[in-house]
């Protein structure tokens, strides 16, 4: 039974990762977070002083920058230029350079191939925003997982309550509709629903019921 390449897109807050974690389980497949080479990077310009604002020096950076995801029995590793920094990559700041960071054309353009080699095989579950569209056009299975602003908002301010951050409701709520604005009007690989992705709306379901769903609709795609 071939497996499959299953791309997942959708915007910020809509449960990606998690998702995308829980139907790699079930399904035996490696989980892979596009997003965190994007991280990966902007922790690497912070480092070294790149200002987020310039594109010439932040393509510059990719190109001398090597990401690799790996799958394991704890989750995804992300080695920077062989260090890992799973870790330091998932606080509130370096997601919002992150976001940055992907404005950039010429940045995507080498980091998209990155996440071409690291999924090629098949067999994986890819999570990020422009999956389906840019990265795996032909994957076998396309889902755009999405849920209210107001939800979305909710998880990721409970996330930032995990962590510690100081942060309100109502300043991630501004947060995601921000980020949903750069996203979706960005000029090289804007969020956009496949056009035969699956639409899966979220709001009233958990992390394990979303999982449940893809779950059976990638079973149904490997049987075809």
């Amino acid at each position: 039974m071939p497996k499959l390449i299953i791309a997942i897109d959708g915007p910020v807050g809509s449960g990606k990762s998690t998702v995308a974690r829980g139907v790699a389980e079930l399904l035996g497949y490696t989980y892979l977070n596009s997003g965190a080479m994007y991280r990966a990077l902007a922790l690497k310009a912070q480092r070294r002083g790149v200002a987020l604002d310039d594109a010439e020096a932040l393509e510059a950076l990719a190109r001398d920058t090597h990401i690799d995801l790996r799958g394991g029995p704890e989750g995804q590793h992300v080695l920077l230029d062989g260090e890992d920094v799973s870790a330091p990559i998932r606080t509130a700041e370096i997601s919002l350079a992150a976001s940055q960071v992907a404005l950039v054309p010429g940045v995507r353009r080498l980091l998209v191939a990155e996440q071409r080699r690291a999924g090629a095989r098949g067999g994986v579950v890819m999570e990020g925003r422009d999956i389906g569209t840019v990265v795996f056009p032909e994957a076998g299975l396309k889902v755009f997982l999405d849920a209210s602003v107001e939800v979305r908002a909710e998880r990721r301010w409970r996330e930032h309550q995990v962590k510690g951050d100081r942060i309100t409701l109502e300043q991630v709520i501004e947060e995601i509709r921000e980020r949903d604005r750069r996203d979706r009007t960005r000029e090289t690989s804007p969020l956009l629903r496949a056009a035969d992705a699956v639409l899966v709306d979220n709001t009233a379901m958990d992390a394990v019921e979303t999982a449940r769903v893809i779950a059976l609709l990638a079973r149904e795609r490997e049987s075809d």
